[in-house]
């Protein structure tokens, strides 16, 4: 029976490549699961913004100008 060492600096990167495995795959599933959801509610009709209210922009504007 073979005994398995794994020295300490090897972990050292281990963890980071394990971490960006996890945001990588992470990431995947989010943006597949927001297509598949987008897709699922266009064919069912269901508009997410439907009930909320919009408010207009407000825009302030200097009439007078600034004469040097």
């Amino acid at each position: 029976m073979r005994l398995l060492y794994i020295d300490p600096s090897a972990v050292s990167y281990i963890i980071p490549a394990i971490a960006g495995v996890a945001v990588v795959v992470g990431s995947w599933l989010y943006l597949h699961f927001r297509r598949a959801k987008s897709k699922v509610q266009k064919k069912l009709g269901i508009d997410e913004n439907a009930g909320k209210e919009v408010e207009e922009d407000i825009v302030i504007k200097d009439d007078e100008e600034k004469k040097d």
